[in-house]
């Protein structure tokens, strides 16, 4: 097993936290995701320990295949999800993510399911996801150009701990104040619907994908956007599932002394740290601290993951 050093972006919504709060060595001055697990050209995470230090993760997984990412791998050399986190200063744009079949045909990528963690979110944070009530696709034109779209979104009121699956087509975005942790297919494909009147660094307003939205988007009303999840206490620490899909699993650990944990050859294990700090412990040892990822190859076998902390778990 190894840790991750991610690729950072520094689009212009993002804030501090990520270096300030989790630690992240990053000389950017703003620091909106941190991609801890991806092997998208658009950011590509490196290894940062053991006998592989200092190689792309994509090139680790080109070397090994299915050996090390286990049998229910939909790709022979590649890894089909990425984990993020993510800090929002301001709001994300409004946005949709389209579906396999069309970013196929359109972008040459995958299209996106996603999920979010909430870590972290400030007094009277919100995020959008979804209509409030059913739409035709004339209403959304007309109030994309007329710039009314926000009297149509689903706002929903967030806090630490929530969760939320989004899938393709459902228009969202995250607001100020939040910070996530996302796992999703391994793909940057977004369409980009509205943007609050801001402008890129180029003082340019930056590019809508209205048509290519307008194609995609679900228009029904969205409901219990919250995804729901329980916490089944074990021996030292909790777990619970916080969503499972075709793409990935990912479960909440939540450990007070220790948890052993299995990583079989049908999935690897990628272990990204929420809180506090831990050594992971199998065949290797790994002193981990809050806002590191460690990825378990799989076939690993048994492991312990010791310490008071909270971690998310992600699997294929």
């Amino acid at each position: 097993m190894f840790k991750l050093q991610p690729s950072f972006k520094d689009y212009l919504w993002g804030g501090t936290k990520l270096r300030t709060v989790y630690g992240k060595e990053c000389s950017l001055d703003k620091v909106a995701e941190s991609w801890e697990l991806s092997t998208h050209k658009d950011g590509l995470t490196i290894i940062d320990s053991g006998e592989h230090k200092g190689e792309t993760l994509l090139s680790y997984v080109e070397k090994y295949g299915k050996k090390v990412l286990g049998s229910k791998c939909t790709l022979d050399n590649d890894i089909p999800i990425l984990i993020k986190f993510i800090d929002a200063k301001d709001a994300l744009s409004i946005q949709v993510h389209p579906d396999n079949e069309y970013a196929l045909k359109n972008e040459n990528d995958f299209g996106k399911t996603e999920m979010w963690y909430v870590i972290d979110a400030e007094p009277d944070a919100k995020l959008i996801y979804g209509f409030k009530n059913d739409i035709t696709k004339e209403q959304f034109k007309k109030a994309i150009e007329e710039n009314t779209l926000e009297e149509l979104v689903n706002e929903v009121n967030v806090q630490a701990g929530d969760v939320f699956f989004i899938t393709p087509g459902t228009m969202h975005a995250i607001g100020k104040g939040i910070v996530i942790a996302e796992i999703q297919q391994r793909s940057n494909v977004t369409y980009r619907i509205y943007d609050f009147g801001r402008v890129g660094t180029d003082g340019k307003p930056r590019e809508l994908h209205i048509d290519k939205a307008l194609d995609v988007t679900n228009l029904t009303a969205s409901k219990n956007a919250k995804k729901e999840y329980t916490l089944n206490k074990y021996d030292g620490y909790e777990k619970g599932n916080l969503s499972s899909c075709e793409y990935f699993n990912v479960d909440l650990l939540n450990i007070t002394e220790n948890a052993t944990l299995n990583c079989d050859d049908t999935s690897f294990n990628c272990i990204t740290l929420l809180d506090g700090n831990c050594t992971i412990t199998g065949k290797d040892t790994l002193d981990i601290k809050k806002g590191e990822s460690v990825f378990i190859p799989a076939g690993y076998g048994e492991y312990k993951i010791i310490g008071n902390c909270k971690a998310v778990l992600s699997t294929l």
